[in-house]
């Protein structure tokens, strides 16, 4: 099992890397449509028409995608004081449990958010002439990659592994050198 585990880390690892550049991207065409909007405004005295609706747009994308990517890193918001004086199996089963809630809510995203893009499918955003379901794709996509990583992260703890620098015990990024180099286990 901690052979497959290792394997899924560098394929999971490899798509949060992806989720983080395309997040990244999205945030600096995002900056320079708003810029170039206030430019258009205030200095030309003209507007372009599909910046707002695009820029809306992107950074519904980045802020799911970078979450997702936050979730499977440990960088996200915890209360954790509690789980310092607990032993490390009943810590490691919060983490897993928390897990869990996590992935439950990943599939509402996905659920709701597909549910809503195909709703929307049929409306079209003015100032960008394409579909409405573009708004609400992002939220499926997040949730995709939260339940993805949510799973990850249990397999990781059932396998014996660490799930992250958040310190359950090693780096992920050990571990996925690991599994690429043969190493481990």
């Amino acid at each position: 099992m901690r052979n497959v585990v290792e394997k899924l880390a560098v394929w999971t690892g490899w798509l949060g890397r992806a989720a983080l550049w395309l997040s990244g991207i999205g945030l600096v065409l995002m900056t320079a449509f708003v810029f170039a909007q206030v430019f258009y405004r205030y200095v030309l005295g003209s507007s372009l028409f599909w910046a707002e609706p695009a820029s809306v747009i992107l950074m519904g994308w980045f802020i799911f995608l970078g979450a997702a990517v936050g979730i499977r890193e440990g960088y996200h918001l915890s209360f954790d004081v509690l789980l310092f004086v607990l032993p490390e199996k009943v810590r490691l089963t919060f983490f897993s449990i928390s897990d869990l809630v996590v992935a439950a809510f990943g599939f509402g995203m996905l659920k709701y958010g597909w549910e809503l893009a195909d709703k929307m499918a049929a409306t079209t955003i003015s100032g960008l002439g394409v579909s409405g379901a573009f708004r609400f794709v992002p939220v499926a996509a997040g949730g995709a990659l939260l339940m993805i990583f949510c799973a990850e992260r249990i397999l990781r703890r059932l396998a014996g592994l660490s799930t992250s620098r958040f310190g359950d015990d090693h780096d992920a990024a050990e571990l996925e050198g690991n599994a690429v180099t043969g190493k481990g286990n």
